[in-house]
């Protein structure tokens, strides 16, 4: 009787809960159910939204105009670094350099030519040792990666086009060939109240040069054979190391006068090889190179070609140690650009003209060897720099001072048609950064953005004709000392150059008393305002 009290009261238990637990199924299939409602639901939704995504993005790629979020306008129109430049095709890139200089120049009123004692010679100098600002330079680079193996560049830099400011490191100028009165000065000019023609005039009326706006344009092929690239257009020929290096990376706040022979653009082609991370390099290239390596024959650039000859270039570049924490970085180079220079002229162009370009045809060439060394371990942050150029070249006829025929006619006091002559220079150059020193990271930040640097330079830049054979160019030697100190801000993005130059420029009177040099008093400090980016 117990045992079937017993069996009745779990089967009333079970049927009590029955019903409970069948409702609990029930209701879990309905939220099954409904859960998979939702899910069918969110892909439709996500579905027409990718769909809706794809027409957006084609109507983009077929020029149409697409209004987008909220959160997308904002993210494009902030500003910044890294911040989104709009275009019609491609990427673009934005660059430029803003250099603004102050100089002092000690004054000397006497140029470099004046001998009023031996040849009657007026050379003055108080239009090129004026102190001042100067907007050095304003350069805007834009690069448009239109192919991901295209590029294109163009820089530009309106300052450029300024050319009544004096030259550095010596106010004399790279090349000092003429006085700095009238080209034309006949002896009796300036007394009987002729015009000045040469640099006073530049100054006296803010006159400029030939149009040099437009510095780089060129497209570059890239990725198709193997390390190297191709490049066709306007840039500087690979010549040298100092005179084609970015000017935002300069060590002075001027190029070595050698290495400014080197700082110039041309059009041409070239192409452009790089093994095992750029430790072995070559350049190979063929350019107008228009005019003269002396620059008497006007600038290389933004011009048609005067002959049919085209200069050949090449350069080559050796890293044998290269970012080796205890031995360093070290960089050797040679670099060479020569051809055929004039066309259709005869011995002499002014005096025996010839109907066409009237030039004389010359074999020309400009060679350069460098060396660049950064010690590693506990020499970090000191680095050493040389460089020498070697240039062949005639100069254009009409551009050198002839001494003996000062005081006669215009053609006498002008050298008619030198022969082709040489010329070199040098300079040597030691740094030390505290930036890059073993002391970095236990210095105080504003310790850490001293550089300090000297050079010293040597460069034939003064040319005049040879008393016994006007024909043939006499060069003398500029002799400079650079001290500096370098304070970076932000890098070479931003920095302040401090540089003072000691110039030594030929001086004295020839063994035969035939011409002399004034000892031009024109020492002169820089000081360099830098933003780059």
């Amino acid at each position: 009787m117990g045992q079937t009290k017993a069996f009745v009261a779990i089967v009333l238990a079970v049927l009590s809960v029955l019903p409970t637990s069948v409702a609990r199924a029930a209701d879990a299939k309905l939220d099954v159910d409904s859960l998979r409602r939702e899910i069918e639901e969110l892909r439709r939704t996500q579905g027409r939204e990718i769909e809706d995504l794809r027409r957006k993005v084609a109507e983009k790629n077929t020029g149409t105009a697409i209004g987008g979020s909220d959160v997308e306008k904002a993210l494009g129109a902030k500003y910044g670094p890294s911040a989104p430049v709009t275009s019609k095709s491609g990427k673009l890139q934005i660059g430029g350099l803003l250099q603004v200089w102050y100089y002092s120049i000690r004054n000397d009123r006497k140029g470099l030519f004046n001998d009023p004692a031996i040849n009657g010679i007026p050379d003055t100098n108080q239009a090129q040792d004026n102190d001042g600002f100067r907007i050095r330079r304003s350069e805007l680079m834009f690069t448009m990666a239109i192919h991901e193996n295209v590029d294109a560049t163009i820089l530009i830099n309106p300052s450029c086009e300024m050319a009544s400011f004096p030259a550095f490191p010596s106010n004399q100028g790279l090349f000092k060939r003429i006085n700095n009165v009238a080209p034309e000065f006949d002896g009796a000019a300036l007394s009987q109240g002729g015009v000045a023609t040469g640099g006073v005039k530049a100054v006296q009326s803010g006159a400029g040069s030939v149009p040099g706006l437009l510095e780089e344009a060129y497209i570059n092929y890239h990725g198709v054979v193997p390390h190297h690239d191709f490049s066709v257009g306007q840039f500087k020929p690979a010549t040298g190391e100092e005179g084609i290096r970015s000017s935002a990376q300069l060590d002075f706040a001027e190029r070595s006068m050698c290495a400014q022979t080197a700082d110039y653009f041309d059009l041409g082609a070239s192409v452009h090889g790089s093994w095992w991370g750029g430790r072995f390099q070559y350049w190979l290239g063929a350019f107008d190179s228009a005019g003269n390596y002396y620059g008497s024959a006007g600038s290389q650039s933004n011009r048609a070609d005067d002959n049919d000859s085209k200069d050949f270039n090449y350069r080559l570049l050796l890293r044998p140690v290269w970012k080796n924490e205890n031995w360093g970085s070290l960089e050797l180079g040679w670099s060479s650009i020569m051809g055929t220079h004039g066309k259709s002229g005869r011995a002499d162009p002014i005096n025996d003209p010839v109907n066409g370009l009237n030039r004389t045809e010359t074999w020309a060439m400009h060679h350069a060897a460098w060396a660049c060394y950064q010690p590693g371990s506990l020499m970090k942050g000191v680095w050493f720099r040389g460089e020498y150029h070697w240039l062949k070249d005639r100069n254009a006829p009409g551009q050198v001072l002839n001494i003996l025929g000062a005081g006669g006619s215009a053609s006498g006091y002008e050298q008619t048609n030198g022969k082709p002559f040489s010329s070199d220079g040098w300079y040597v150059a030691a740094g030390y950064k505290l930036g890059d020193s073993v002391f970095r990271d236990s210095a105080p930040a504003w310790v850490k953005a001293f550089e300090f640097a000297l050079r010293y330079e040597e460069f034939g830049n003064v040319q005049v004709a040879d008393p016994v054979d006007p024909s043939h160019t006499d060069v003398f030697r500029t002799k400079v000392w650079t001290g500096g100190i370098n304070y970076y801000i932000k890098g070479n993005n931003a920095k302040i150059q401090l540089n003072y130059n000691a110039v030594n420029d030929p001086a004295g009177t020839n063994a035969a008393g035939t011409r002399s040099f004034h000892e031009v008093k024109n020492n002169n400090v820089v000081v360099n305002f830098q933003v780059a980016f």
